[in-house]
C-alpha cells in the first residue's frame, strides 16, 4: 500500500524543474503512506511521485515510479492485485525484472490498453504516462477501496492519494465549497466526485481520467448495479455465498509481510477470520478494541471466536482518557472531515504497533447482507405505501402532529416521511440516512436557501436505469448504502486512519465477485431472522451460534458519555470555532450544544460530533 502523486503540466506551461519540486513536496505530505521508499519520475508534460508500503517483494525491484521494460510505460501505483500471478502466467512473453504486482500492471497495460482494468482483481489507484503517445491514464478500482484526488487549473492536472497531497501541490486554493459543506452536515461526509474544497474532486469509483494535450475526461468502466442476475446453482444461495467468500478472503491472504484481522466480535470480523483461518497454513492473528464501559464491550464475544478458531488473540483496553490522548493525533491523520474515523485510527495503530503491516477487516458485510436497521425499516415502509391514499394536507396535518407528540429524532424523521410527496422506501431512503435535518441546518446557517441534496440526486438517478429496477429492493437499498455510507464514509475513513500508521487493510466483503452474487439474490434469503440470515446460513458451523445469534451492537466509541464529560471543553470549542465563519450562526451552535448537554432527545452525539470533526479539520487546514 502506497500513495501516488502527480504533475500534468499541457505545452507552454512545462517547466519540469518546478514540477520536479511540487510532487517532492506532494511526496513528503504522503510520507505516512510509504515509509519504506519514494521516487519521482519527470520529463516534459509529466512529473510522477510515489511514496511506497513494501507488501509483496520487498526489494529494491519493486521502486517506483516504475518503468516498462520497453522503456514506453511509467506507473505509480497505490494498492493491491489479488490475482497478479495469474495475469503473470498468462503475459508470460513479458521480460519482468520483479515479482511485484506493479510490474503486473505494466505489462497488463502494454498488452490490452484501457482493458486491462477488466482483468484485474484487487484495490487499487493508479497512473500510467505513455511517454510515446502523451497521454496520461489514471485508474481507480470497482468499489472505491483506493482513493483518488484531482484539481485541475489553466489544463494543468495534480492528482493525489490524498487530498493534502493536492493542498501541497498550490494547484488550488484552500477555499471551502458551500455546497459540500451542507452535504457535510446532512450525512456527514462529502459525496464523490465532490470534497470539501473548491476545484478539488475525487475520481469515482470504477472509472478512469484520459488525459491528453487537448485535454481530460472521465469514463466508467465498471457499474456497481448487475446488468444479469445469478441463478442459485446446484447447492443453493447460502453455498454459493460460502464459496465466493472464502475465494474472496483466500484472493486476499497473498503478502510478503506479517497479516492479521480486526476482530470486533461480530459476524462480519468473525466470518472473514473464521475464512482466514481455513485458508492459511499460518497461525491468524487478531486484533480487537475492548472497553470498560461495557454496554459497548465486545471484547467477550471477540474472545469467544478467538478460541474457536484457534487465532493469536489480542485485546486492547481503551478508557476515556486513552482516547483523549490519541484523539489529537487521530483528528490530524484526517485527510477530508468524517463523522467517524477515530475508531480505525485506534486499532490500526495498535495493530501495527503489534508487528502488522496488512489486516483484515469485516468492512461491507453489513451493506451486503442487510445488517443494518435501515433495510428492515425501508422494508416495513414498503408494505405502507396505502399511507399515499390519504390527501396530502391531511399527512402533513399528521406529521405535525406526530412530531409534536414525539420531539425525538425518530419522530422528527418520521413525520419528515410523512411529508413527502410519494411515500415509499427509496424517496425515504434520503431521510433515514440523514445526520441534522434541513430544518437544522438552516436554524445554523445563514443560507436562504439549502442546494439540492446529493443523495436524493443518487436515488433518483439509480431509478431511472433498467438494471437498478430489476434488482429485488433490499438489494437496492444495499448499492444505495455501498454508494452514499459506505463509499464515502466508511472507505475513506479506513483508508486515511489506517494508512497513517503504514498498515494496509484489506476489505474481502468489497470483493466485486462476491457482491455481483449477493446483489442478484432475493430479498427472502436476506430478510428475517437471526440478523445477517444469508452470511448466517452461509457461514454454517464455521462461527459459533453465540456469534451468529446475538444481538448487533456495532462497533462504536461510547462518545455521548465522553462528550459529556472527559471530551467536554474539547468538543465546545471545536464547535463554537465554526462562529468564525459567516456560514454558521452562533447562537444557533451554542444552543444546540446545550441541548445535547441537557439531554434533549433531539440532538444526538453524533449530530454534535460532525460538527466538532468539521471545526477542527478547517482550523487545522486553514480552510477559508
Amino acid at each position: 500500500m502506497c500513495g501516488i502523486n502527480g504533475l500534468f503540466t499541457p505545452p507552454g506551461h512545462a517547466q519540469t524543474a518546478q514540477s520536479a519540486r511540487t510532487v517532492a513536496a506532494m511526496n513528503e505530505a504522503l510520507a505516512h503512506r510509504g515509509p519504506d521508499d519514494e521516487g519521482t519520475w519527470g520529463e516534459g508534460l509529466i512529473t510522477l511521485g510515489h511514496r511506497r508500503l513494501s507488501i509483496i517483494d520487498l526489494s529494491s525491484a519493486g521502486h517506483q515510479p516504475m518503468i516498462s521494460a520497453d522503456n514506453r510505460y511509467v506507473l505509480t501505483f497505490n494498492g493491491e492485485i489479488y490475482n497478479f500471478l495469474d495475469l503473470r502466467a498468462e503475459l508470460s512473453d513479458y521480460p519482468f525484472q520483479s515479482n511485484t504486482d506493479s510490474e503486473v500492471i505494466l505489462a497488463a497495460y502494454a498488452r490490452w490498453g484501457v482493458r486491462c482494468l477488466s482483468r484485474l482483481v484487487g484495490m487499487f489507484a493508479f497512473a500510467i504516462w505513455d511517454r510515446e503517445a502523451e497521454t496520461l491514464f489514471i485508474a481507480r478500482d470497482r468499489l472505491g477501496i483506493k482513493p483518488v484526488y484531482y484539481c485541475q487549473k489553466n489544463g494543468i492536472l495534480a492528482f493525489s492519494s490524498e487530498m493534502r497531497g493536492i493542498l501541497a501541490s498550490g494547484l488550488c486554493s484552500r477555499q471551502l465549497n458551500t455546497d459540500s459543506l451542507v452535504d457535510f452536515l446532512r450525512y456527514q461526509t462529502v459525496h464523490a466526485p465532490h470534497t470539501m474544497l473548491e476545484g478539488v474532486y475525487m475520481l469515482p469509483p470504477g472509472s478512469y481520467i484520459w488525459q491528453t494535450e487537448t485535454g481530460m475526461s472521465i469514463e466508467a468502466y465498471w457499474q456497481l448495479v448487475p446488468h444479469h442476475l445469478p441463478s442459485p446453482g446446484e447447492g443453493g444461495w447460502p453455498e454459493r455465498v460460502r464459496q465466493a467468500l472464502e475465494k474472496a478472503v483466500e484472493r486476499r491472504l497473498v503478502a510478503d509481510v506479517p497479516f492479521g484481522a480486526f476482530l470486533s466480535g461480530g459476524l462480519d470480523s468473525s466470518a472473514v477470520v473464521a475464512m482466514m483461518d481455513k485458508a492459511s497454513s499460518h497461525e491468524v492473528r487478531t486484533f480487537n478494541i475492548s472497553f470498560h464501559e461495557k454496554e459497548y464491550d465486545e471484547g467477550p464475544f471477540a474472545r469467544q471466536m478467538a478460541q474457536y478458531c484457534g487465532s493469536r488473540h489480542e485485546e486492547i483496553k481503551l478508557r476515556a482518557d486513552d482516547f483523549l490522548a490519541l484523539l489529537p493525533e487521530a483528528l490530524q491523520a484526517m485527510d477530508h472531515p468524517s463523522g467517524d474515523g477515530p475508531n480505525t485510527y485506534v486499532v490500526s495503530k495498535a495493530t501495527h504497533k503489534a508487528g502488522i503491516t496488512m489486516a483484515l477487516s469485516g468492512l461491507g458485510g453489513d451493506e451486503l447482507f442487510a445488517g443494518y436497521s435501515v433495510f428492515q425499516q425501508l422494508h416495513s415502509l414498503e408494505q405502507r405505501r396505502w399511507l399515499n391514499l390519504a390527501p396530502a394536507g391531511l399527512r402533513r396535518w399528521g406529521a405535525n402532529r406526530y412530531q409534536s407528540m414525539r420531539p425525538n429524532i425518530a419522530g422528527q424523521k418520521t413525520a419528515e416521511v410523512l411529508r413527502l410527496p410519494q411515500i415509499n422506501a427509496l424517496s425515504a431512503y434520503p431521510l433515514y440516512r440523514q445526520v441534522l435535518l434541513d430544518e437544522q441546518i438552516r436554524a445554523l446557517s445563514t443560507l436562504k436557501e439549502l442546494p439540492g441534496n446529493r443523495v436524493e440526486a443518487l436515488v433518483l438517478r439509480l431509478m431511472q436505469t433498467a438494471a437498478f429496477q430489476k434488482l429485488p429492493l433490499i438489494s437496492q437499498i444495499s448499492v444505495l448504502e455501498i454508494q452514499t455510507y459506505l463509499q464515502n464514509v466508511l472507505l475513506r475513513d479506513t483508508d486515511q486512519m489506517s494508512m497513517a500508521h503504514a498498515l494496509e487493510v484489506r476489505v474481502p466483503f468489497m470483493d466485486h465477485d462476491l457482491v455481483e452474487l449477493v446483489l442478484g439474490i432475493p430479498d427472502e434469503y436476506k430478510l428475517g431472522q437471526p440478523s445477517k440470515r444469508l452470511l448466517v446460513e452461509a457461514m454454517g458451523n464455521l462461527v459459533p451460534t453465540s456469534i451468529t445469534q446475538r444481538t448487533k451492537m456495532g462497533f462504536t466509541l461510547p462518545f455521548a458519555k465522553w462528550m459529556r464529560n472527559e471530551l467536554k471543553s474539547y468538543t465546545q470549542d471545536r464547535i463554537m470555532y465554526l462562529a468564525n465563519y459567516p456560514f454558521f450562526q452562533e447562537r444557533a451552535l451554542q444552543q444546540l450544544w446545550t441541548g445535547f448537554l441537557a439531554n434533549d432527545g433531539s440532538v444526538s452525539w453524533s449530530r454534535v460530533w460532525i460538527l466538532a470533526v468539521l471545526g477542527q479539520w478547517l482550523q487545522q487546514n486553514q480552510i477559508r
